[in-house]
C-alpha cells in the first residue's frame, strides 16, 4: 500500500511539474532548467518505486533518455526546437519504458501540430510580424500526462 501511495504521490508530482511546464512556456516561451532538473532528478525515485533493477532496467532508462535528448538535440541545433522543450523530453524519457518514450514521441508530434495550427492561426488574427514561437511545451506536457493518466483512466490495458 505505501508503495502505491509513493508511486501515486510521484506521478501527482510529474502531473503538477508538467501543468507548470506548459503554462511557462505558453506565457513566456520558455521551460525552466530548474524544472527539467527536477523532472530528471525525480526519475530514479520512480524507479526505486517501481521495482527497476539496477542493471539492466535502470540503465536502459539513462540510455533511453540520452538518446531522446540527442536526438532533440540535434534538432534544436538547426534551429527547430527550444532548449527547454529538448531538455524535457530528455527528462520526460527517463520516466516511460523505450515503448512509452516511442508513444510520447507520437502523441507529442499529433497535439505539437494542433498546438502550430492554433498559435499560427493566433499570430496572423493579431497581425503579429515575424515567425510565430511555438509553444511546444504545451504537447510535450499533454501527451506525458495522457500516458501518465493512461493506465488510470484506461480499465481495459
Amino acid at each position: 500500500m505505501t508503495g502505491d501511495f509513493f508511486r501515486l504521490a510521484l506521478i501527482g508530482v510529474l502531473g503538477a511539474l508538467l501543468i507548470a511546464a506548459a503554462i511557462s512556456d505558453l506565457r513566456s516561451r520558455t521551460i525552466s532548467n530548474r524544472l527539467n532538473l527536477i523532472v530528471a532528478l525525480l526519475a530514479p525515485l520512480w524507479w526505486l518505486a517501481n521495482g527497476l533493477a539496477l542493471w539492466p532496467d535502470m540503465a536502459i532508462q539513462l540510455a533511453v533518455g540520452g538518446i531522446f535528448f540527442a536526438l532533440f538535440a540535434a534538432l534544436f541545433a538547426f534551429g527547430m526546437m527550444g532548449g527547454g522543450d529538448v531538455k524535457l523530453l530528455g527528462a520526460l524519457a527517463l520516466w516511460f519504458p523505450w515503448q512509452g518514450t516511442v508513444m510520447l514521441f507520437v502523441l507529442m508530434s499529433l497535439l505539437g501540430g494542433a498546438v502550430t495550427i492554433v498559435t499560427v492561426i493566433h499570430h496572423k488574427l493579431r497581425k503579429k510580424q515575424g515567425r510565430p514561437e511555438i509553444p511546444y511545451g504545451v504537447a510535450i506536457s499533454i501527451a506525458a500526462l495522457w500516458l501518465l493518466g493512461e493506465r488510470y483512466f484506461n480499465q481495459f490495458a
